[in-house]
Parts: structure tokens; C-alpha cells; sequence
């Protein structure tokens, strides 16, 4: 008993003594703490510069970025399927012309503040928004729409581009009205600067400079395939396809024989590792794998033979143009490429990447009444039926249905000749 009260004495004897040395003590250990959970993120941080090609807006940036930036009420998964994201739940109860969702608890802006149903701001012509209550909000739509859900997985932000996501933007330059740079940063202070250049020409000349270490979406490697200073790695767009759109207004191909003719001159298996047999996904659950493959058949290709084809292009296109034009010219056909900027106007044929809708919906793309965005200016009433019931049909086992025999019915008509999902680089210094 006296050992353990003399201790207790010794103790507090050393504490009196040296009472001012361990506060100090105490507030540096407290302080070097504070500071150590605030620089080690900082040392261990990273910054990684990134070329894209492109000219965007705020409002026009790629999701790839902005959905690092927020969050949608919706996610899409691999298979083209939509699953809740800040949203729990929707429902219709009116066939797809009226849509409520009710949003989760504790999402919160990047600010702290929670998501409420006022802040989503989506942005439509042919729907209006009303909010029932902070986090139910119902769409009313002008007609009904099945694939409606997928369209607000489109990230949503705040004024500024203030997010949900795991990523903040710290800055941003715009030069009359583009981005030219925009930096992200994450609570780990890793931190993303986008740099935005007009062509890939411009891009890779930005690698070689120093003014960025990694760019991404190239599609001509060029003479980097000789650089043993890069790490080079691939990736297929599966949701994007290469075609030859054919103007079906123009005499010449009004009939889809010669469609079919120029289809079967092609060996498109030599254009690229993996072919695109329809224009949609091949990892959509909407995919048919079962449509006409139209391999090359020159026996078929001879009707064809003897008429004059000009090939309208995109300059990173061109390589395949010529590809195209040689293997024509095998059987005949007078072939010339032009090199545009963008899609003429008038045109025999138009060869052009196509990016895949998330939704096998493809109703822009080939209904008749679509001006603007119908590329091939196709015109066919089954295909337009098709397109118009499948956007308005619920049941994802009829959908399915619908667009099987979409695929099956336009890959037979030709209106267009589908080559290959694109392969996208991604070059960064080792």
C-alpha cells in the first residue's frame, strides 16, 4: 500500500515540476497532428495534365468529366439497364407521360448542402418539372417516352458546376466561351487538369511539349507507336460505330440493291479488330447478333459495277476512306474521297463516327421526321413504326422484341454500311 501512494506522490511531484513542459508538449503533439492529417494528403497527392480533342461549353462538356463533377438521378450500367443513382425510386402510372421520382436522404452538394427536389435543374423542351415536395419530383412529358429514366442520368449541377461528385472544379479558363483548361480535385487533393485542343494534330504536339502528360480519345497513334518513352493503351468504343451513310435521296442509291452491292464490295474485316454489325451496342441487352452480316461477296458486289461514288469524310476518317475507296475500285466503282470538316450538305456517301444512345432507342438517328439528325435522310415506315414503339413500350421484354427486328429490317435496307467500333489511345509518359 505505501509503494503504491509513494508512486502516486513521485508522479504528481514530477508532474508539478515540470507542469509548463508537458502542456507545451501536449499543444505540439495536438498541433503536429493537425498539421500531419493536413499535409500528408498533399504529399501523397497527385496532378495529372490531359489533353482531349474538342471545343466545349460548360454546358457541353463530356460526361466522362463532368461525371467525376455530379451525379444524375439515374446510372446506366455496361448493358445499357438503368438503376437508381441520387434518386431511390421512380414510377409512372400513366404508360411513360408522367414520371415521379423520389430522391434519397443525405445526399449532399459539394457545398454540404442537401439535395433537394428545387435544385435539379434538367432542362426540356417537351417536358415540365414540378417539385411535390424536397425530395419527390414529378415530369410531365408531351408524349409518352419508355426510355425517359436514362435521359436524367445526365450529371446535375449547381450554378458554377458546383457537383455531387467525388471530384470539385478548383478552376477554370474559358476563351470565348470554350474551356480551354478546367481543374478538378478530390478530398484526397489528387487533383485533374483537362486541357481542350482542335484537333489531334494539336493534341500530340501538346504531349511532345511537355504541356501534358497523358491524352486521351486519339484515334491515330501515328508515330507514337515508335516512342519507347509512352505507355500506349487501348480501349474498343463499344458505344460508337464507324458507317457509310448513304444519301438515300440521291438517284444512285434510291435502290437498296446498289446499297447492298457496295455493302458485299467490302472485306470489313480488314478495317478493324472488331467489327459493327448494327448500330446499336453489342453489350445492350437490346443487341440482335443475328442480322446480316454482308460479307464480301463479289459475285453480289457486281451491281455496283460502272457507277461513280464520292466518299465525304472527317479528317481522321481518312485512312478508311481510302481503304474503302480501293476496295470499290476493285470492282469498278470510280471512287473519290472529300475531306470536310463536318457533314455536307449534299453528298453520295458520308463516312462519319456515330456515337451509340444509351438506349437502343435510335429515333434521332433513323425516323423520317428527324431532319437534322437522320444523317442518311432515311425515309421507311416499318423502321419508323418500330422506333415509335419502342420508345412508347414499358415492358423491357417487348422493347427487346422491337428492336431485334429494328436491327434485323435496317441492316437489310442500307441505309447505311456498319464497319467497326472505333479503338480509342490513351497515351501517357512512362
Amino acid at each position: 500500500m505505501l509503494s503504491v501512494r509513494y508512486i502516486f506522490r513521485l508522479i504528481q511531484a514530477f508532474v508539478n515540476k515540470f507542469k509548463a513542459i508537458i502542456v507545451v508538449s501536449v499543444g505540439v503533439g495536438i498541433a503536429f497532428f493537425i498539421l500531419l492529417n493536413f499535409f500528408v494528403p498533399a504529399i501523397n497527392s497527385t496532378t495529372v495534365k490531359i489533353g482531349m480533342v474538342g471545343r466545349f461549353t460548360t454546358n457541353t462538356l463530356p460526361e466522362k468529366i463532368t461525371g467525376k463533377i455530379s451525379r444524375g438521378l439515374t446510372r446506366v450500367e455496361a448493358d445499357g439497364n438503368v438503376v437508381p443513382d441520387t434518386a431511390q425510386s421512380w414510377e409512372t402510372s400513366d404508360g411513360g407521360k408522367t414520371w415521379t421520382f423520389k430522391l434519397r436522404a443525405n445526399v449532399k452538394w459539394q457545398d454540404d448542402k442537401d439535395l433537394i427536389a428545387q435544385d435539379i435543374n434538367y432542362e426540356f423542351s417537351d417536358a415540365t418539372i414540378q417539385v411535390l415536395n424536397e425530395k419527390e419530383i414529378k415530369f410531365n412529358l408531351q408524349s409518352n417516352f419508355s426510355a425517359f429514366p436514362i435521359i436524367l442520368s445526365k450529371p446535375i449541377f449547381k450554378k458554377g458546376l458546383l457537383g455531387l461528385g467525388d471530384y470539385k472544379v478548383q478552376n477554370i479558363s474559358l476563351v470565348g466561351g470554350n474551356v480551354q483548361k478546367l481543374t478538378i480535385k478530390n478530398k484526397q487533393k489528387d487533383k485533374i487538369i483537362y486541357k481542350f485542343y482542335p484537333t489531334e494534330e494539336r493534341l500530340k504536339l501538346a504531349l511532345k511539349l511537355g504541356e501534358v502528360d497523358m491524352i486521351e480519345g486519339l484515334q491515330d497513334l501515328d508515330e507514337f507507336t515508335s516512342w519507347k518513352t509512352l505507355h500506349i493503351n487501348k480501349d474498343i468504343g463499344y458505344n460508337n460505330f464507324v458507317a457509310i451513310f448513304f444519301n438515300t435521296e440521291s438517284e444512285k442509291f434510291k435502290d437498296k440493291t446498289i446499297r447492298q452491292a457496295l455493302s458485299y464490295a467490302l472485306d470489313k474485316e480488314t478495317f478493324s479488330e472488331v467489327r459493327a454489325i448494327s448500330s446499336i451496342s453489342p453489350y445492350s441487352w437490346a443487341y440482335n447478333p443475328q442480322v446480316k452480316k454482308y460479307l464480301i461477296d463479289n459475285e453480289k458486289a457486281k451491281d455496283a459495277k460502272d457507277i461513280s461514288v464520292k466518299i465525304s469524310t472527317l479528317p481522321n476518317l481518312l485512312g478508311t476512306a481510302e481503304k474503302v475507296a480501293r476496295q470499290w475500285k476493285e470492282i469498278g466503282v470510280n471512287t473519290e474521297i472529300e475531306v470536310t470538316p463536318n457533314i455536307p450538305q449534299d453528298f453520295d456517301v458520308f463516312l462519319a463516327t456515330v456515337d451509340t444512345p444509351k438506349d437502343p432507342d435510335q429515333y434521332s438517328l433513323w425516323h423520317s421526321t428527324q431532319e437534322g439528325t437522320n444523317i442518311s435522310k432515311y425515309k421507311n415506315a416499318r423502321i419508323d413504326k418500330l422506333l415509335e414503339d419502342g420508345r412508347t413500350e414499358l415492358d423491357t421484354e417487348t422493347r427487346k422484341k422491337i428492336y431485334l427486328d429494328f436491327q434485323r429490317f435496317i441492316v437489310e435496307d442500307v441505309p447505311a454500311i456498319f464497319l467497326y467500333h472505333p479503338i480509342f489511345y490513351t497515351v501517357s509518359r512512362k
